[in-house]
């Protein structure tokens, strides 16, 4: 379901290493976005019944079951800008059109 890079697995064993409250679960969603379209995030959350988890590194990750039919596996990466979080399959928003400062068709936004 979910793969780290190493970058990725560090900054996140780290994260929790000086956060011992916090519970060790993430979901992997999307969030709305502007032209190019909902965004892959990721954020603190107990995984629900009937959703796709995977644990890595002691760390739950949780996507809702219909989400990771339609976008499959998902990969996480850390940059100089924070995380990077990429799909098998993009994200399709049938009301998505784009706009002309991006290319347009949302599908050139990434």
């Amino acid at each position: 379901m979910i793969t780290l890079s190493e970058s990725a697995s560090k900054e996140l064993a780290a994260f929790f290493a000086s956060h011992d409250d916090a519970k060790k679960s993430i979901r992997v969603f999307f969030a709305p976005g502007g032209c190019c379209g909902p965004a892959a995030s990721m954020a603190l959350d107990d995984a629900a019944e009937g959703d796709e988890t995977e644990v890595l590194d002691g760390i739950t990750f949780c996507m809702q079951k219909d989400l990771y039919d339609k976008v499959g596996a998902v990969s996480v990466d850390l940059g100089y800008m924070g995380f990077s979080i990429t799909t098998e399959r993009p994200f399709a928003d049938p009301g998505q059109s784009g706009c002309s400062s991006c290319g347009g068709g949302g599908s050139s936004c990434h």
